[in-house]
């Protein structure tokens, strides 16, 4: 089992790139938008959740290429092609980039956590990418303790 170390980084101004325009890559960017919106999707079809919608992110309907990293801070694969995400994973790392290969936490540099955020306040909850399903219900009961007031600030 890998072992992640739960922080928290400074994205001001860097490059988030998004591999595959799916409806996988949709829900990364709807994560992603809470934090910033420099993000930029590439894939050869791009959902229309994504071209059709108003967020200011760049998106290009494009083949991959390891060229699309070159300024990538975070790189998340989110191609349904496993062998394409491991060359996503594999050009990434030789460019010292860091990779999420989304789904699949054996092959990731860094992943994503179950997020409640208010304003400038973030709770993340993760499983060491173990169990995805019981990271996002306990940020559910916390959120739930939170709105209906058994928990106080």
């Amino acid at each position: 089992m890998k072992s992640f170390l739960p922080i928290t980084l400074n994205i001001t101004n860097k490059n988030i790139v998004i591999i595959g325009g799916g409806k996988v890559a949709y829900t990364k960017v709807m994560v992603l938008l809470r934090f910033t919106d420099n993000i930029q999707v590439y894939a050869p079809d791009i959902c229309d959740e994504i071209t059709q919608s108003s967020f200011n992110i760049t998106w290009i309907e494009t083949i991959y290429t390891k060229d699309l990293l070159k300024d990538a801070f975070l790189v998340y694969a989110c191609t349904n092609n496993k062998d394409l995400n491991l060359q996503i994973k594999h050009d990434g790392n030789e460019m010292n980039k860091l990779v999420n290969i989304v789904d699949n936490p054996d092959f990731c540099d860094f992943i994503s956590p179950a997020i409640i955020k208010e304003d400038y306040m973030t709770i993340a909850v993760g499983s060491n990418g173990c169990d995805v399903r019981k990271s996002i219900k306990w940020r559910n009961k916390i959120k739930d303790c939170l709105s209906d007031g058994r928990i106080t600030i």
